[in-house]
């Protein structure tokens, strides 16, 4: 299944990503995913793991016009003007499909005026922002020539109402919203709970299943991410059965307002300094 975004490009519903995935399980995973039928595959600058992806699309067999790949530009690379012929070679790739501004932090209005120029000359097909809260965000969209395609931020059952009204933001501009940290590491209020443990016996699914049902009928583009051969499996078998909106709803007061802490003066700091260590 796919989903337009509000430029015309589909982007499949559901992905892989690879955050603290080193290099050689990287490269296994995204290979293997792909063979079984993932379409959506996301890295990033920060991850280290750009090359190991483009070595993965290349032995995956399937063709690259099938595959939607994205990645994040770091904050300390905002003023590198080559950043995206940077990481068209390390993917080895001749354009890549969704390119985001990784934090809102430093000079991140000329890292969009890159991407910006990387879209008109066909080198990526989507913009996108992460981590991005509603002020950023709107900020940015009063100096921007392009609107996004994609904002991707921390969904999940324990993050629900301020969610929500992060999300009309984005909505208001017709953004995709791609949910990292979708199964919140498997956290036991979530798999643990009665309404999950509910569901799993109603459809027969495993707890992680049901989350990553949730995420799409919530509208969000979930890309759990793994090394394990057997989760990623298991991670994809979520397109035959439906909850009802009811059930959606009792997944939705899970919430506690429970979200990755912001980042603080120090981490701030830290991010504009702190350059990848590339991948060979």
């Amino acid at each position: 299944m796919k989903r337009v975004l509000n430029n015309g490009i589909e982007i499949p519903e559901f992905g892989i990503g690879t955050y603290r995935i080193n290099s050689k399980d990287a490269e296994n995973a995204v290979r293997e995913a792909l063979k079984m039928g993932y379409r959506l595959v996301d890295t990033a600058n920060y991850y280290q793991n750009e090359r190991a992806v483009g070595r993965a699309i290349k032995a995956s067999g399937v063709d690259r016009k099938e595959i939607f790949v994205s990645s994040k530009v770091w904050v300390s690379e905002y003023n590198n003007e080559h950043i995206i012929d940077d990481m068209l070679d390390r993917l080895g790739l001749d354009y890549i499909d969704l390119v985001f501004i990784h934090e809102p932090i430093g000079n991140y209005l000329k890292a969009y005026k890159t991407l910006e120029k990387a879209y008109k000359e066909g080198k990526i097909r989507a913009i996108g922002v992460s981590n991005f809260f509603t002020k950023p965000f709107l900020k940015l969209m009063e100096k921007v020539e392009i609107t996004p395609q994609v904002a991707q931020v921390e969904r999940h059952p324990l993050y629900v109402k301020e969610a929500d009204e992060e999300d009309a933001a984005f909505k208001k501009y017709n953004l995709q919203i791609m949910s990292w940290f979708p199964l919140c590491r498997y956290n036991k209020k979530i798999m643990n709970s009665e309404i999950i443990v509910n569901l799993t016996k109603k459809y027969n699914k495993t707890p992680c299943q049901i989350v990553l049902r949730w995420h799409i009928q919530r509208g969000y583009i979930p890309i759990p991410g793994s090394k394990n051969i057997e989760h990623i499996k298991e991670n994809m078998d979520i397109f035959d059965f439906e909850l009802t909106d009811e059930e959606v709803e009792e997944i939705n007061k899970l919430d506690i307002n429970k979200r990755c802490e912001r980042l603080t003066i120090l981490s701030k700091v830290v991010c504009l300094i702190k350059h990848p260590k590339y991948d060979k």
